[in-house]
């Protein structure tokens, strides 16, 4: 029987969730609130709301999650339903929970720090919940109703309505505090990339030499690493050649290009920076064949 996939599978991925959701609400009171800080996404809705309304931040956040997870529900599945369920409830709480047990501390009144730790814990929370295979449910559901529905790209969207979201706080905020909306919003659209690429990136090394055999064990005996011969031709001379393509992580480089010298200080080496790598070797334990 095929095991059901889904976030609930492991404690572990819910306790990242919950760490993410939690991390996002310890921002928010901490930085973001303190230093009235423009935002995008459910938060800069409700910010915007409470402004022109006074409807409480986590109040709104939560009635604006729950209508999002039924849309997601009807528009995406039960599935996608199931990974968006625990942030729905999770953020709103935890933003409420921390509002009443820190009152009104304030860590700092600088506007610039404020808004890098804002930046800073968005992102890490957001890419925690992530990469634990979840959503953050609000305003991660249009972007993908629209992606699927319509084929919008889901980068392109997020940056619409969050500049959409950032012009609505416009009407209350200063155009000091609407720029500082925009570094933040930055920030944590960098630090989110960051994160999702963190322990994924590689270097991809393509050697074209007149010893491929001799490389080609090297790398496989000394590193440990799988090779892939490719066959190619010259394009002046026309004379068939090996290249030998690997993938290594980034610490080997220096380690690889020592040897690849040593061996033949004329071949021709490129080195490429790759952004994920999966399969034998990487996302799965290595296998060794006599």
């Amino acid at each position: 029987m095929e095991k059901k996939e889904g976030m609930f599978q492991a404690p572990g991925m819910v306790l990242l969730v919950v760490a993410g959701n939690l991390l996002y609400a310890l921002t928010v009171k901490l930085f973001l609130l303190p230093a009235d800080l423009v935002t995008g996404g459910t938060t800069g809705i409700a910010l915007a709301i409470n402004h022109s309304l006074g409807i409480p931040v986590s109040m709104f956040v939560l009635i604006f999650n729950i209508v999002m997870l039924v849309a997601g529900l009807v528009l995406l599945g039960k599935k996608f339903a199931a990974t968006t369920l625990l942030s729905t409830f999770m953020y709103p709480i935890a933003l409420e929970l921390f509002d009443r047990l820190l009152g009104d501390l304030v860590v700092t009144q600088d506007v610039l720090l404020c808004t890098l730790f804002s930046g800073l814990g968005v992102g890490l929370s957001l890419g925690i919940v992530i990469r634990a295979g979840a959503s953050t449910g609000g305003m991660d559901i249009p972007p993908l109703v629209l992606n699927r529905y319509f084929r919008i790209p889901i980068s392109a969207s997020l940056y619409v309505f969050d500049f959409c979201i950032l012009l609505a706080q416009a009407f209350w905020s200063t155009p000091e505090k609407l720029l500082y909306g925009i570094l933040l919003v930055l920030t944590y659209t960098v630090v989110l990339d960051k994160l999702m690429l963190m322990g994924t990136v590689r270097t991809e090394v393509k050697v074209v030499t007149r010893y491929p055999k001799e490389i080609r064990d090297a790398i496989l005996e000394q590193l440990d690493r799988g090779v892939t011969m490719i066959y190619g031709e010259g394009g002046y001379l026309h004379q068939e050649t090996q290249i030998i393509f690997s993938v290594i992580s980034n610490r080997e480089l220096p380690r690889v290009e020592k040897l690849i010298r040593a061996i033949d200080p004329e071949s021709f080496l490129v080195v490429s920076r790759v952004s994920e790598v999966r399969g034998r070797g990487f996302s799965m334990s290595k296998k060794y064949y006599s």
